[in-house]
């Protein structure tokens, strides 16, 4: 690795599952690993309700989402960003049939102007019991 890349950890965004930083910046870009919605210091998920096998019984993805966006907001202020800082997020969705009109109504809340670039895939699963997962790019001045 270059000396032009830094890794950052934010004090505030769950730790990671792996080995992993939260972000690396490049120059005045700003990479985040995926985010989930997990809260730091705890294996508790927002919104998601398990069994005691560890499986998924129910969730609600209101909570989940506004979550994510919340570790976002702190990796992103940790590494001298913004929440308008974000260029490009790609979202990972479990069920994009069911989740899909909640998660746009509120990314529409959250960018009510100037959204950054998105795309949304669905994918069958991620590594912790979570329905949606960001990866982020930001722009730092």
């Amino acid at each position: 690795m270059s000396d032009h890349s830094a890794a950052i950890n934010s004090g505030k965004a769950p730790e990671p599952v792996g080995a992993y930083p939260h972000a690396r910046r490049v120059g005045n870009l700003l990479f985040l690993s995926g985010v989930g919605p997990r809260e730091r210091g705890t294996k508790k998920i927002p919104g998601v309700t398990l069994n005691d096998k560890g499986e998924i019984v129910s969730y609600d993805i209101e909570t989940q989402v506004r979550s994510v966006f919340q570790n976002v907001r702190f990796i992103l202020e940790d590494a001298g960003a913004t929440w308008e800082s974000l260029v490009d997020v790609t979202v990972y969705l479990t069920n994009m049939k069911d989740d899909f009109p909640t998660y746009n109504r509120l990314w529409a809340e959250y960018f009510p102007q100037n959204p950054p670039c998105r795309t949304t895939l669905e994918i069958n699963c991620l590594p912790t019991p979570i329905a949606i997962e960001l990866k982020c790019i930001a722009v730092v001045e």
